[in-house]
């Protein structure tokens, strides 16, 4: 089939790779301009430098919904678009204008976890597995009929890091396998249900912030969300900032007032959190390793030389 493709950082370029590997004819690409923003520096393999190493013409938009764009995507003469990590509204007239309309590929198992995000957000809720979902574009973001889906396991020590690659080498095989049921001329794929679906928001500093009221495998799941590349969950002592770069639940149940500095377990500093709602139980988080406001990283263990004080959310 004739391909466009719309997509950005490197969710976008493995989907064009993956294209530019199958036996679709990718015939223009729509990307958005480079950008400072912290968070779309991460994973930032340029899908314009790709196109064009292949001799595939490339239009730079903020937003697709434009008339020069409009006519050129006409001009074109797609059968699909393909879009992953396009970031912002695309308009009926565009999504619809292909033979075969628009496939959407996310990096969730919808109808859950649709909008930003969606590794960190399903990590940090604790759910078994993530994945990547290719889904016909409709008017709601993320909402369509889902024509392929493919997961993998959450393992207990998994990061975000670890998710993320895991995830990314499912782009290909859903992204050609889509492209071919669709080719195949299957038109009735699988309506999501609604009621399942779930939205969430861009990442923000306020989403890293550590609260101790919450309980401790809760707060360890975002230390593991909040992996490198992606900035470390924070926490504040002494007045300053200080970055939990690893940590686990301790063994031990450790009552008191959360955030207060305890007890050592191991190769870990525990600090009191929250009590688990489900289960009633107290566990602390056991911090392994931290990094300072001068960025010096460093044991816990060698960080905190007595016990006693408290981790704070503020300064």
């Amino acid at each position: 089939m004739r391909v466009v493709m719309f997509g950005y950082q490197t969710w976008g370029h493995r989907t064009l790779q993956a294209l530019l590997d199958s036996e679709n004819d990718v015939v223009m690409v729509v990307t958005h301009p480079k950008s400072e923003h912290a968070y779309e520096k991460i994973w930032s393999d340029s899908v314009a430098e790709l196109a064009e190493a292949h001799g595939v013409p490339v239009v730079i938009r903020n937003r697709p919904d434009d008339e020069e764009l409009f006519q050129r995507l006409k001009d074109a003469d797609p059968d699909i678009i393909v879009a992953n990590n396009w970031r912002t509204w695309i308009p009926p007239r565009v999504y619809a204008l292909p033979r075969h309309g628009t496939l959407n590929v996310h990096d969730s198992l919808l109808p859950k976890y649709a909008g930003f995000s969606p590794i960190i957000w399903a990590l940090i809720n604790g759910e078994p597995e993530v994945g990547v979902t290719a889904h016909m574009m409709d008017e709601v973001l993320d909402a369509g009929d889902i024509v392929l889906q493919q997961a993998v396991a959450v393992g207990p020590k998994d990061t975000a890091t670890d998710l993320f690659h895991k995830t990314v080498d499912l782009i290909a095989p859903v992204t050609v396998g889509a492209l071919d049921l669709i080719a195949s001329g299957r038109t009735e794929f699988t309506k999501q249900d609604r009621s399942q679906a779930t939205f969430f928001h861009k990442r923000s500093e306020e989403d890293i912030r550590v609260n101790w009221d919450w309980p401790a495998e809760v707060l360890e799941r975002l230390v593991r969300a909040q992996s490198a590349p992606y900035p470390a969950a924070f926490t504040f002592h002494k007045g300053e900032r200080l970055e939990i770069l690893s940590a686990f639940v301790s063994e031990g149940r450790y009552g008191g007032t959360p955030g207060r500095i305890f007890y050592r377990e191991g190769d870990g500093v525990v600090v009191v959190a929250g009590a688990d709602a489900r289960t009633g139980r107290n566990h602390g988080l056991a911090i392994t390793r931290v990094r300072t406001v001068d960025g010096r990283e460093m044991p816990a263990s060698e960080y905190f030389t007595s016990m006693g004080g408290y981790l704070t959310g503020r300064p």
